[in-house]
């Protein structure tokens, strides 16, 4: 699996090359790795739908514990059939939809795959450390790809509402992940879900988690983003947003549900943000005149179904939404290709300049329908088989029967927007001539028409669908007889219930009209846009003043801020839990007292000094006196080092002095200044010294990390000093770091003495010149 995962983005880096001379190449050579996994993932089917789990773990930083952990089971195999087959049809869809050559092409192409590869390290991944790396990856990449070349306005700022929400997520998830993996004393999901944790902070930690899940998944109030991306080129569109990224969230809660499965914390949000979210968006989308804005809601619409049925935390419920989860990427990724067609053949995808494509694009027109009827529920396609599932996991309880209310409300609106998309990109309107339309190409009807059939054949073969998502379900305990997926269970309230949400679909979509009219005159006091919008514009201002107020031009203020905010955050903590170590012994070589004692009295003596020379002069006693303590301590390398950095940096200052006056002012003197400055100053050296005291007590034992360089310094190394081997040996980008900063310490003091002979041999001349005159 991390063979795959590496394997694409090696490709990915390497595919500009390509990509410069030939886009059409870059394309198909970028559709060989996903296509490559999805064939190896396949053939391993049998073994995970037997209930095999396949384990791979590659070392990291194994000395603090650091893995990449990855796991193939029923979750991730459905996960992957999404990531990799969808994605090998996308790349090949997107040869024929970019222009050849064009600069959007040879970026599209190894970003493509980049997150190609991303997505599927997240969905196998079995460790939390790893789900966040390749969960920032997508995010990054969805940037890029949003974003394309950053030339018009609109793409950028949909771009960057994407980066800013989803990576702020993204943060507040990994807090949750800290909060989560140190409580339970692992990272690991699969040990996570083998004994769940309990208490407060696993509580604390769900709630977190789903923040992060939230904004991925464009769930209230974050879902703005998702529309808004829409900018994107349509595979991107097709890929990111309704087959790969967007399911992240998704995907994470039903990864983390058996963990989470007895928190009311966790199952609440998720249910009733889902219902909201399933709710408002689906009503967005039965108003929406561009085809790719009324998909967009419709996604986030279809989003909120899925985190209802994997944050229920039931056999039923996840039974329902591996099949949904599954049926969503088909029939979603197809109607985003059928739009990209009608845009690019049509040159629109305004439901109200489009009319009679049925007529001219029949082959088009009937993938579309198989997709629409399945996003609708319509028998026997897959999402039929979804919904009459999901409307059966709810029917336990008054809870459970207000839940199955909205998701039949849900559905409704669901049928009515998916009438409203077939029939507005392909019904003839009256009144409206037959628009012109090109013949679509062939290697992009049939990228788009495979899920489509694929979400035919799994709902007529039902008991594949049904092992598939099974697998993932028996992590719940399931209350009674297990749900089973079938096209007929006879006549009973979930069938009733599917007809039921049919038929108000097609009546909503009958009275679309005067309910949009009706919509329009209503008052829109809450706008998730435009509340973005006023955040970031509020955010912005509060920066600008605090800046004004802090970036004054005054080093001693900068540094001032810098303490006061270590002395308040970390200070107050290290003061309520310090205690005095047992063993704390006041000196352990009799050189300390005095080269301590010089080093505070010089400290004492520069609060005194009137002259600048002299103040600097008393800073390098004070660095040549920890100096001579590194000596003492057995350290003769860092000691040589402080000699020579602060004896550069004497001869650096007395060089600048020079420019000054002699003098300190007397405004630095006064007593207004000084004495802020005295308890600032006293606070973070008492601050540094309790830390110093404190941190290296609670240490009993020294960390795996310096047992191994101590066990083979000097067999590996040669040293019998192990803090020189680590210097020279095992930490060599740090010694050559070091010798850097000197170098940039001598050229700077050389510089400064060219500098000045410079200048003086410039007044010479000048004073010359003068008494010639």
């Amino acid at each position: 699996m991390f063979g795959f995962v590496i394997a694409h983005l090696l490709v990915a880096v390497l595919l500009p090359l390509v990509a410069r001379r030939n886009t059409r190449a870059a394309f198909l050579i970028a559709a060989i790795p996903p296509a490559a996994a999805a064939v190896w993932l396949l053939a391993r089917t049998p073994q995970v739908l037997a209930g095999e789990t396949m384990t791979e773990t590659v070392p990291w930083v194994p000395l603090i514990g650091l893995n990449f952990g990855f796991r193939l089971d029923a979750l991730a195999l459905v996960m992957t059939i999404l990531v990799c087959g969808l994605g090998v049809l996308v790349l090949i869809y997107a040869d024929s939809y970019f222009a050849r050559g064009r600069g959007d092409a040879r970026r599209s192409a190894p970003l493509l795959l980049g997150f190609a590869g991303a997505m599927l390290g997240l969905v196998v991944a079995d460790d939390l450390t790893t789900v966040y790396i390749f969960w920032e990856l997508t995010t990054v990449c969805s940037f890029l790809l949003v974003g394309q070349a950053g030339i018009s306005r609109e793409s950028r700022r949909s771009a960057l509402q994407a980066l800013m929400i989803t990576s702020l997520g993204g943060l507040v998830m990994l807090l949750g992940f800290v909060v989560l993996g140190e409580t339970a004393g692992t990272y690991r999901i699969s040990e996570l879900i083998a004994h769940p944790p309990t208490g407060t902070a696993t509580a604390v930690a769900a709630v977190l988690i789903l923040v992060g899940a939230f904004t991925k998944s464009a769930q209230l109030p974050f879902h703005n983003w998702l529309p808004a991306a829409m900018v994107a080129p349509t595979p991107i569109s097709a890929y990111l947003h309704a087959a790969s990224m967007v399911k992240a969230g998704v995907f994470l809660v039903a990864r983390l549900g058996p963990i989470f499965e007895a928190q009311l914390e966790w199952r609440v949000p998720a249910v009733v943000f889902g219902l909201a979210t399933m709710l408002f968006a689906g009503w967005r989308a039965l108003h929406e005149h561009d085809l790719k804005k009324l998909l967009a809601y419709g996604t986030v619409s279809q989003l909120g179904f899925l985190m209802v049925l994997f944050g229920a935390g039931s056999h039923d419920a996840a039974l329902a939404g591996a099949t949904m989860l599954l049926a969503h990427g088909l029939f979603k990724a197809t109607l985003f290709l059928v739009v990209g067609m009608i845009d690019h053949q049509a040159g629109t995808r305004d439901i109200r300049k489009l009319s009679g494509l049925a007529n001219r694009q029949p082959w088009l027109a009937a993938i579309a329908a198989l997709a629409a009827g399945s996003m609708a529920g319509l028998p026997p396609m897959l999402g039929f088989l979804g919904k009459e599932a999901a409307f059966g996991a709810f029917l336990y309880g008054p809870a459970g029967a207000a839940v199955d209310v909205f998701l039949v409300l849900g559905s409704m609106l669901t049928v009515a927007y998916s009438l409203r998309m077939w029939f507005g990109a392909f019904g003839t309107k009256p009144g409206l001539a037959p628009t012109t339309v090109k013949p679509a190409d062939l290697q992009a009807l049939i990228p788009a028409g495979l899920p489509a059939l694929a979400g035919l054949v799994l709902g007529v073969a039902y008991p594949v669908a049904d092992e598939l998502a099974d697998g993932y379900a028996t992590s719940y305990e399931s209350v009674g007889k297990p749900a089973e997926l079938a096209l007929w269970h006879g006549f009973n309230l979930p069938l009733a219930l599917s007809v039921l949400a049919l038929a108000g679909g097609l009546v909503l979509h009958r009275v679309r009209t005067p309910l949009t009219a009706w919509r329009n005159r209503l008052p829109q006091p809450l706008n998730a846009q435009r509340g973005y919008e006023r955040i970031t514009a509020l955010l912005e201002r509060v920066a600008v003043a605090v800046t004004a107020r802090t970036q004054v031009g005054s080093l001693p203020t900068y540094l001032g801020i810098v303490l006061v905010t270590v002395v308040a955050i970390p200070g107050s903590a290290l003061l309520i839990q310090f205690t005095v170590p047992d063993d704390l012994r006041a000196y352990d070589n009799l050189l300390q007292v005095p080269l301590s004692l010089g080093v505070v009295l010089a400290a004492l003596a520069v609060l005194r000094a009137h002259r600048r020379l002299t103040a600097v002069l008393l800073v390098g006693v004070i660095g040549y006196g920890i100096g001579g303590l590194f000596i003492v301590d057995g350290a003769p390398d860092l000691a040589l080092a402080q000699f020579l950095v602060e004896t550069l940096t004497v001869v650096a200052f007395v060089f600048v002095l020079r420019r000054l006056p002699e003098r300190f002012s007397q405004a630095d003197s006064s007593k207004a200044i000084r004495i802020p400055k005295a308890i600032i100053a006293t606070a973070a050296g008492l601050f540094v010294a309790l830390a110093a005291v404190g941190f290296s007590s609670a240490r009993q034992a020294p960390p795996e990390a310096s047992q191994y360089f101590m066990d083979h310094a000097e067999k590996g190394a040669g040293a019998t000093n192990v803090v020189n081997a680590i210097i020279v040996d095992f930490r060599a980008f740090d010694t050559v770091g070091e010798i850097a900063v000197l170098a940039v310490a001598a050229t700077g003091v050389a510089s400064l003495i060219l500098a000045s002979r410079h200048e003086r041999r410039r007044r010479e001349q000048t004073q010359q010149q003068e008494v010639r005159k």
